[in-house]
């Protein structure tokens, strides 16, 4: 894949345009200067390109902002073809200048100089004066309303000749990390990609996007989603950190599998038991990943392991026996076993379990403890049973007579099949389904 990086100072749409190439609403998009702080990427649909995302230039030499230009040079350096945006409105900025001269000096990739938010002629300033950036001729674009797109693809096609290609079925396998602020997850995700991809620093609230980045890992290719950290709604009272929030519970919607991240020098809180709740109930993978194990007292870490344990079985009714790891995301122990594990997990989840196995299974837990008459005083009859779901599994048993099965008959026959079957640290439904009289 060919990589398209769009650059520019804060503010000048270039996340906005970021979702009109990918079609996607990836990119966090504010008002607010300086939201966009990792570099994120997406495909442009149909093309053999891979689009960037960066943040704004800032002239910092320490914090956020130095680590996220960092990052922005990282991308220019080595991009096959650089986008570099303005604001048509407000004209030629100084920081625009020194944006150019930068990439001038990084990069001799094929630059195009985009003059965003030009809906309005009227409302344009001297465009002329962007001939001083260096990069030749303006293009008037809205990335708002996607107008000027065609000279864009038109500029990627000159360089990549004709790089249609047929859309093949991704088959990676898609991992979002979640979990409270400050617990490790972007720690995590660059221990994953063997490099420093993420901000990473010692205060909450770093990671704003729901950064995903492909990669190999453990023998898999993997999608790994960093997102922002989630705190109680009471904590939140900033409109960015709410989209970001927004966007981090989206990411568990995308995801096959969910690594919440905790920090296990602390007690879990209600908060992570509300983000494992919200996973078992959308039918997802979890795995609940205790970072900073190293940290922890070795005479004391038997004991909180089982406590924690005994704190998430005690909590869901989803899952029989949830799937906790100990890792040290700084130090790398227990990483590739974590991925190993939910490798196995995935595996489990994609089997066609056969349908007479399920029906004899069933057939002894219903042996062994009948079904409760109905309200109408009418026996529960289990007929049929059989796997049609896989992403959560699925078992559809079919019933005569009533079918107002109790939730605790219910709990008896999941815990039964997901013993049976390894399916303890899966999400399992169930489902029934009434037969028909043909008498009737």
């Amino acid at each position: 894949m060919k990589r398209l990086v769009i650059v520019g100072r804060p503010n000048t749409g270039k996340s906005t345009l970021f979702n009109g190439l990918t079609n996607t609403r990836d990119a966090l998009v504010h008002d607010r200067p300086g939201v966009t702080r990792d570099t994120i990427s997406g495909n442009i649909p149909n093309t053999n390109w891979t689009v960037f995302d960066t943040a704004g230039l800032e002239n910092a030499k320490s914090g956020i902002a130095h680590n996220s230009t960092d990052m922005a040079i990282n991308a220019i350096t080595n991009a096959d073809a650089i986008l570099f945006v303005v604001d048509g409105r407000v004209g030629l900025n100084p920081m625009d200048i020194e944006w150019a001269k930068l990439v001038h000096k990084k990069s001799k990739a094929p630059a195009m100089l985009l003059v965003n938010k030009s809906e309005s002629v009227k409302r344009l300033a001297d465009i002329h004066d962007f001939y001083k950036l260096g990069f030749g001729e303006p293009n008037l674009i809205s990335a708002e309303h996607k107008r000027g797109f065609d000279d864009i693809f038109e500029f990627l096609s000159k360089i990549a000749g004709d790089d249609t290609v047929e859309e093949k079925p991704d088959t990676s396998i898609k991992v979002a990390v979640l979990g409270q602020p400050n617990v490790g997850k972007s720690t995590f995700v660059n221990r994953v990609l063997g490099e420093n991809r993420q901000i990473v620093m010692d205060a909450p609230g770093i990671t704003r996007d729901t950064v995903k980045i492909p990669t190999r890992f453990y023998g898999r290719d993997i999608v790994i989603m960093d997102t922002a950290g989630l705190r109680r709604k009471a904590g939140i009272t900033d409109d960015v950190e709410t989209l970001s929030a927004l966007k981090s519970l989206d990411a568990i919607e995308k995801a096959n599998i969910v690594i919440l991240v905790v920090d296990a020098t602390k007690n879990i809180e209600n908060q992570a038991l509300g983000i494992a709740s919200r996973v078992y109930d959308a039918g997802k993978i979890l795995c609940v990943a205790l970072n900073k194990w190293d940290l922890v007292e070795e005479a004391e870490r038997e004991d909180k392991l089982l406590k924690l344990k005994h704190q998430f079985s005690n909590s869901f009714h989803q899952i029989i026996k949830p799937l906790i790891l100990a890792i040290s995301a700084e130090k790398g122990t227990g990483v590739q076993n974590l991925f190993k594990r939910i490798y196995e997990q995935w595996d489990i989840s994609n089997m066609d379990t056969p349908t007479s196995l399920i029906n004899r299974i069933v057939e002894k837990l219903v042996a062994e403890r009948q079904p409760p008459m109905s309200r109408l005083k009418r026996p529960m009859k289990i007929k049929f049973a059989r796997q049609t779901g896989h992403h959560p599994l699925k078992v559809t048993i079919n019933v005569g007579g009533a079918s107002d099965i109790p939730e605790s008959y219910t709990r008896y026959l999941r815990r039964g099949i997901a013993t049976a079957l390894h399916w303890e640290h899966l999400p399992i439904v169930i489902e029934y389904k009434k037969d028909e009289n043909p008498f009737d």
